[in-house]
C-alpha cells in the first residue's frame, strides 16, 4: 500500500527544527509510535506529494500550500502495516502554528543540531505487538526513542544534511 510522509523543516528562534508526531495509544501496530506526519494514499491524491501534504494538513494543521517541497527521499517498506512510505522534505519560512487531530497525541520538535549529533545514536531493546525483545538501532533525543522507518528516514536526512 502506497503512503507518503513529510519531513518538515522550519526555523524557531535561531535554530532549525524538524517536526515529528507521536501516535495515540490504540489497537494497532503503530500505537504510541513516533512518526512523520503522513499516511495512506487516497484515490483523490494526484501524487504522493499530494498525499504527504494532505495528511500533514489533516494531522498537524499545516495548510497544503505552506511548505515548499525540497526533495524526495528513499521509500521505506514497513512490514507490520504493509506500507511503502515515500518521505518528502519540505520547509517553511516560519514555525507553523500546529493544530492536532485525533490521529496525533503529541507534536515533537527536534533541533537539527541534535539530529546531526552522533551522541543521540544508540540501540534499545523493544517489545511491540509484533516483536519481542529485539535490539533496534534508534535515535534517542529529548527522551524520545525514534526507531524503525522513521529512524531510517531520519538517518537519510542526517546524511543529506552532512
Amino acid at each position: 500500500r502506497e503512503s507518503a510522509v513529510l519531513a518538515l523543516l522550519y526555523p524557531k528562534g535561531e535554530d532549525a527544527y524538524i517536526v515529528l508526531i507521536r501516535r495515540p495509544e490504540y489497537e494497532g501496530v503503530h500505537s504510541k509510535q513516533i512518526a512523520f506526519p503522513g499516511g495512506k494514499k487516497e484515490l483523490t491524491d494526484r501524487s504522493l506529494i499530494d498525499t504527504a501534504l494532505r495528511e500533514t494538513e489533516e494531522e498537524v494543521g499545516l495548510e497544503r500550500n505552506q511548505p515548499e517541497i525540497i526533495t524526495k527521499l528513499s521509500p521505506v517498506y514497513i512490514p507490520p502495516s504493509n506500507f511503502l512510505a515515500t518521505p518528502f522534505i519540505g520547509f517553511t519560512q516560519k514555525k507553523p502554528a500546529f493544530t492536532l487531530n485525533h490521529e496525533v497525541a503529541q507534536i515533537i520538535e527536534i533541533q537539527l543540531r541534535d539530529l546531526l549529533d552522533d551522541k543521540h545514536l544508540t540501540t534499545v531493546n523493544l517489545t511491540t505487538s509484533y516483536m519481542k525483545n529485539i535490539d533496534v538501532p534508534c535515535f534517542k533525543i529529548n527522551n524520545h526513542i525514534i526507531w524503525g522507518a522513521t529512524g531510517m528516514m531520519l538517518s537519510e536526512i542526517k546524511e543529506l544534511l552532512k
